[in-house]
């Protein structure tokens, strides 16, 4: 059964944030006999009007927090959205909620202001956009700030750089869930120049 990539909107989040790691884990396993490894969808806080992105795109989310599927890997972007998300107590509240059932939590950029926000950067090790270090550091000041890596793998949690990274970690997990070979073989169909880790 494929795993349920749930993928977190909001307005003004950056684009590539949420559409690097939407393209990567749509297209995986696609080029191959059997079933697709992963079923990929959206969801924001309501589905209308569309969210707006940080570059003007307007997407319509498949879901509502209030209907949204349990995540088996859920997705938190970044962008200057993050930055008003982390206010809003029912943004924080779904992602407690689906954390507590989620295979992973992989945040992009400035989304791990919201995981930090929503107390699941506690002990832990994490990265961000390198212009959001101090405040990342100001929302868990429990976490160990990373300022080196493209991501940071906790185990369920994992944190990604600015933006592009958001690529590179979803290329890595298609690598620690399914294999280095099939995570190569998605790179190289997008034309991506991916090193494994």
């Amino acid at each position: 059964m494929a795993r349920i990539v749930l993928i977190m909107l909001f307005d003004d989040v950056d684009t590539l944030d949420f559409s690097g790691p939407m393209e990567v884990f749509s297209i995986t396993g696609q080029r191959a006999t059997g079933p697709v490894p992963f079923s990929v969808t959206t969801v924001a806080e309501r589905q209308l009007p569309p969210v707006t992105t940080r570059s003007g795109l307007r997407v319509t989310p498949y879901h509502t927090y209030a209907n949204a599927p349990q995540a088996d890997i859920l997705v938190v972007p970044g962008g200057l959205g993050a930055r008003h998300e982390r206010n809003n107590p029912a943004t924080l509240q779904f992602i407690q909620r689906q954390a507590r059932g989620a295979e992973l939590v992989i945040s992009v950029c400035t989304g791990a202001l919201l995981l930090g926000a929503a107390g699941l950067l506690q002990g832990k090790r994490a990265t961000t956009h390198h212009r959001a270090f101090d405040e990342l550091a100001a929302v868990a000041p429990d976490c160990e700030i990373v300022r080196d890596a493209r991501f940071v793998d906790n185990g369920q949690i994992i944190t990604a750089a600015g933006i592009t990274a958001g690529i590179d970690t979803a290329l890595y997990v298609v690598q620690r869930l399914i294999g280095r070979e099939t995570a190569l073989e998605t790179a190289r169909h997008m034309e991506y120049r991916w090193e494994p880790s």
